[in-house]
């Protein structure tokens, strides 16, 4: 019940734009430095891989990308249940939100994957490898959440299917997570969070860490700023309203 209380603290929408405002500058200050940082030490600073070759610096912008496939899905979906089951004034625009910003994750790492692929593995896909299919059905699932959005005239019916689908769509999250270990894929199993500690040198450990950081501040920063556009939309549509019928 505490935790409920605290939850709908943070339901009023103005309250949340007031608090948006005031944050935003500071998570867009933090993005700039850590992407700065990130994509000087990644594609200047780093070495390059004795057999990928210069090559292995798209793992500096494919990999992040890839994670905030996973992170935002899993985000949008709580977001969704929150909205379906406690009606959260605010859960259902943060759902919608990430929308549009996990897609946008998910093209990036569908199309650095590609530019990756080609040089390794002599091709831009295979369709028999598991995490290629199961990332692009995610790439998939967004839009169709952002459809499901558009089909609806009326906001509570469009945010109670887009909020079942997303809810179904989480089955994706360990597919694309655990098909290196139950497929035969062109993708190497995990070579950072695996037990025993990454496999992967310091030297490129440290940049690709700092720059999941920053697209994961990146994400901050529109999911503040879209959510703000969306409540100032909302209250546009309901003033014209009131001007109609007055």
């Amino acid at each position: 019940m505490m935790a409920m209380s605290r939850l709908h603290q943070y339901a009023n929408p103005m309250r949340f734009a007031r608090l948006s405002k005031s944050l935003l500058p500071w998570v867009g200050a933090l993005t700039i430095l850590l992407l700065g940082i990130g994509l000087y030490w990644g594609l200047v600073a780093s070495p390059a891989d004795y057999q990928q070759k210069d090559s292995v610096r798209i793992m500096y912008i494919h990999v992040p990308a890839a994670w905030m496939t996973l992170f935002v899905y899993v985000n949008m979906a709580i977001a969704s249940a929150v909205g379906l089951i406690w009606r959260h004034p605010l859960a259902d625009i943060a759902a919608k939100s990430c929308a549009p910003i996990g897609a946008g994750f998910t093209l990036i790492a569908l199309v650095t994957g590609a530019l990756w692929g080609q040089p390794m593995w002599g091709t831009w896909w295979e369709w028999g490898d598991a995490r290629l299919v199961s990332v692009l059905v995610m790439f998939f699932l967004y839009l169709g959440y952002m459809a499901l959005w558009q089909a609806y005239d009326e906001p509570t019916k469009a945010s109670r299917a887009a909020a079942i689908l997303a809810l179904v769509g989480v089955v994706n999250v360990p597919i694309i997570h655990f098909s290196v270990e139950w497929w035969n894929t062109l993708h190497q199993t995990a070579s950072v969070l695996k037990i025993g500690g990454p496999s992967i040198d310091a030297s490129m450990l440290w940049p690709l860490l700092i720059m999941a950081l920053g697209f994961t501040a990146y994400f901050v920063v529109l999911l503040l700023w879209r959510m703000r556009a969306e409540i100032l939309a909302r209250r546009i549509h309901v003033l014209m309203m009131q001007k109609a019928s007055a």
